[in-house]
């Protein structure tokens, strides 16, 4: 059986966090506006914490893009 390695190239890491970071943008805003009924305060934290999360995811899913384990091959 031939064995082909899969490593996902580096736009789909990016495409799959800012699509991620889409929803969790919304879910913040909300989550904070509920919360302190404030638009300002919501969008201030909106855009700092989307800021260094979607950094820190889009390494996360490369550190996790190089590790083999889970992964299998479909033929």
């Amino acid at each position: 059986m031939e064995r082909r390695d899969f490593r996902e190239q580096w736009t789909r890491s990016l495409t799959k966090a800012v699509t991620y970071r889409i929803v969790i943008i919304a879910l913040d805003f909300t989550g904070v506006y509920l919360l302190t009924g404030k638009v300002e305060i919501a969008l201030g934290f909106m855009i700092v914490s989307n800021i260094y999360t979607s950094i820190a995811y889009y390494f996360h899913e490369r550190i996790w893009n190089a590790i083999n384990w889970g992964k299998r091959h479909v033929n």
